[in-house]
């Protein structure tokens, strides 16, 4: 049975996502205040964080930095405030995925299924075929054991990140959408697809470019979407 931390500081909201989470057989604990969520993170054992931004004590955003420095499970920042910029700095301190208040119960826990299940596939190992060593250049991706190393200094990323470089290393040469990337990563499809796409390329790319404002490994294709392309 999965457990999920549910860090949420508005009581009725926090006990409507227990309780749909809990119908659908996942293990939850409520935190209500910002500094108990490291803390009880710490203690072992969660699968998923879903994340109110606005929490008291911590807010999200500090929150999400410090969760991804110590794990690498999901993390689905649930929000009422749904301009772009909010979103795009959530995603980019390395949350996976985000929903806005009011939100559908059904939906969140199709996600969290979602997140949960391409992350126990990344993480050991079951699921579609795929070669345990890609090679480009100075680039390698470790897919079984989901690492990534960059002229052998090895690199971190979340698996949100490394499945998407794995995608489209996998598959050079090939133009993707970020529609298409979008449902071919996260599972489904919704309005969010093309921020969360940009932003974590954009993360990828600080990581594996030499400079990540002149691309050699994914390029963009202005008016289409992203190319994965070995270096000249």
């Amino acid at each position: 049975m999965a457990k999920i931390l549910i860090a949420e500081d508005d009581r009725k909201i926090a006990e409507l996502e227990r309780d749909y989470l809990e119908s659908s057989e996942y293990e939850t604990v409520i935190v209500e205040n910002g500094n108990q969520v490291i803390p009880e993170l710490k203690k072992g054992g969660y699968d998923l964080v879903l994340l109110d931004i606005m929490l008291p004590g911590c807010d999200g955003y500090e929150i999400c930095r410090r969760v991804r420095d110590e794990t690498d499970i999901p993390i689905l920042m649930v929000t009422a405030r749904a301009e772009a910029v909010d979103v795009i700095r959530g995603l980019g301190l390395g949350a996976d995925d985000y929903i806005i208040k009011p939100f559908d119960p059904f939906q969140l826990v199709a996600r969290v299924r979602s997140h949960l299940k391409r992350y126990t596939r990344l993480t050991t190992g079951k699921g579609e075929k795929s070669s345990e060593r890609i090679r480009i250049k100075d680039l390698v991706i470790e897919t079984k054991t989901w690492k990534v190393w960059k002229e052998g200094e090895e690199l971190k990323l979340p698996h949100r990140e490394f499945e998407l470089l794995r995608f489209l290393a996998e598959n050079p040469n090939i133009v993707f959408s970020k529609e298409e990337l979008f449902e071919k990563i996260w599972g489904f499809d919704y309005v969010s697809d093309a921020a969360t796409v940009s932003v974590h390329i954009n993360r990828i790319r600080e990581k594996i470019e030499d400079d990540p404002s002149d691309p050699q490994y994914i390029k963009t294709i202005w008016g289409v979407g992203y190319r994965f392309e070995e270096p000249k």
